[in-house]
């Protein structure tokens, strides 16, 4: 165990938590953590709104988890409303603008790879089978 004193911020946070009794069960129901709530506290200040709900010993309709779903259904829906005012013919111009350009960009790498070499590779060429039979 340390000896000595906490530091004096430390202190005042574990009095503000006896003052608020429903963020012990925030940090045991793995909501929050101890040091998140601490950085919180020394950021907002005790006296900050966000702490009126704990300190009567409610527990906020909105835990972390609702709040991610929130998150996430507000990103859907600005998605779903991006993707509503894309005009497909553009979309498609855009799309073959980039497909040339990649074009380009392969011939010009292959060129380059080309140029290292002394000769270009031979092919093989086999000769036809004259005796290719097919079945009925």
């Amino acid at each position: 165990m340390m000896t000595g004193k906490l530091h004096p911020s430390v202190e005042e946070f574990k009095a503000f938590v006896k003052e608020h009794p429903s963020l012990i069960k925030l940090v045991r129901s793995n909501e929050y953590n101890w040091q998140e709530l601490y950085e919180e506290w020394y950021l907002l200040g005790p006296d900050d709104p966000k702490w009126n709900p704990y300190k009567q010993g409610n527990v906020p309709r909105t835990n972390k988890s609702n709040e991610k779903d929130e998150d996430d259904k507000r990103w859907v829906q600005q998605l779903t409303g991006m993707l509503k005012k894309v005009d497909p013919h553009q979309m498609q111009h855009h799309l073959q603008n980039l497909s040339q350009a990649i074009g380009a960009i392969q011939g010009v790498l292959s060129q380059f790879q080309g140029a290292g070499q002394e000769s270009p590779p031979q092919q093989i060429q086999t000769p036809g089978n004259p005796f290719l039979f097919r079945k009925d």
